[in-house]
């Protein structure tokens, strides 16, 4: 394991000195019989052990995965606060396509890393990992959630990511038009994978217009054939985004997706998605509220997922995680209301109130 000191300059940049900074420790992992490079960021654990998933990815080279893991760190921390969780917020990702390098040794390898790390850090399922591939991290890890049901975890997470998010848009739905119900309600989500096409089935049973689109062809025809009426395609994000009368914009593929180009050009009154990290800078709240566009927090409405792997750790019960994913609609309509109350955009009233919470559990544990 080597230790961010070993890192490249711009790393120690980015790491000390960026925005992206504050962050309590980085890990840079490599074995090289197995061809695993890592990057194991940990953002806070003021609230308790860092838990996030395991993004596996082509990034174009190390320093863009650093940036990613730290970025992705961050945002954990801020979501499981807003979710109640006695827990940080950490990332890792995995450098290189999972559909080439992917393998058991390499998933033992980063097992191990992250068991070296004593349980400061928990792992889960991101994009391009499984709950196949927790199972085989497990085996050198105990602080592996996102496992098989068969092998002592809850299954997959993005079941309950799609209700949260769901409950989100209610809470939206709530507060700009006085009623939660989406019925007849045009919602465009893109991305329809993991998370997508359950959100899909949520939106479709309560009698909304979807719009959806998906770089991969085969997930918007499996979503077509589930769904031979009240379903349309279009074929790529930027025809989605400005789509005639869309009430809804769902962002729920990778980060980044609220940006220069894409806000100017958005029919919908409401973004509410599972991306993380849908805003690609700071000043993209502010734009959305300007063009009298809600947002809904990404963190606060996608925290479905990690609300079911923190419930992992104590004996997992579905039932129990619903309940607790469905205080999303709550929590989405306090931050509406915080940020009407302060004159800010919901995303900084969303910040203010997990800070404060980070905030006043590290006070409480210095005063030990």
């Amino acid at each position: 394991m080597t230790d961010v000191t070993g890192a490249p300059a711009d790393v120690l940049h980015t790491l000390f000195h960026s925005d992206q900074g504050g962050h309590e420790q980085v890990v840079l992992c490599q074995d090289r019989a197995s061809g695993l490079k890592a990057v194991i960021a940990l953002h806070s654990t003021a609230l308790g052990p860092a838990l996030g998933g395991t993004r596996f990815y082509p990034y174009a080279n190390e320093a863009e995965a650093v940036a990613d893991a730290l970025n992705l760190a961050r945002g954990m921390s801020y979501k499981n606060a807003m979710a109640g969780l006695d827990h940080g917020g950490g990332k890792a990702v995995i450098i290189g396509d999972p559909e080439k390098i992917k393998s058991e040794e390499l998933l033992l390898a980063y097992g191990r890393f992250v068991a070296s790390l004593g349980g400061r850090y928990v792992t889960a399922c991101d994009v391009g990992t499984y709950v196949a591939d927790m199972d085989v991290v497990a085996r050198e890890c105990r602080w592996t959630t996102g496992r098989s049901p068969e092998n002592g975890g809850a299954g997959d997470s993005s079941v309950l990511t799609a209700y949260g998010v769901y409950q989100g848009m209610r809470a939206s739905a709530q507060h700009l038009w006085g009623d939660p119900s989406l019925r007849g309600k045009r919602v465009g989500i893109a991305g329809v994978g993991k998370v997508g096409h359950h959100l899909v089935e949520h939106l479709r049973a309560e009698g909304a217009e979807v719009v959806i689109t998906d770089v991969r062809e085969e997930a918007v025809g499996r979503i077509l054939a589930a769904h031979p009426t009240g379903v349309t395609a279009v074929a790529d994000t930027a025809t989605l985004i400005r789509a005639e009368g869309l009430d809804i914009y769902a962002p729920c593929a990778l980060g980044g997706a609220l940006n220069d180009d894409t806000v100017p050009a958005l029919t919908a009154k409401v973004v509410c998605g599972a991306a993380n990290n849908q805003l690609a800078h700071p000043g993209v709240e502010k734009d959305l509220a300007d063009r009298g566009i809600l947002y809904a927090p990404d963190y606060v409405v996608n925290a479905g997922g990690v609300i079911q792997v923190a419930d992992e750790l104590h004996g997992f019960d579905f039932d129990r995680c619903k309940a607790k994913a469905s205080k999303i609609f709550d929590t989405t309509l306090a931050i509406f209301a915080r940020a009407k109350e302060d004159g800010i955009p919901p995303a900084a009233a969303a910040d203010r109130i997990a800070e404060q919470r980070m905030h006043d559990a590290a006070l409480a544990r210095r005063a030990r």
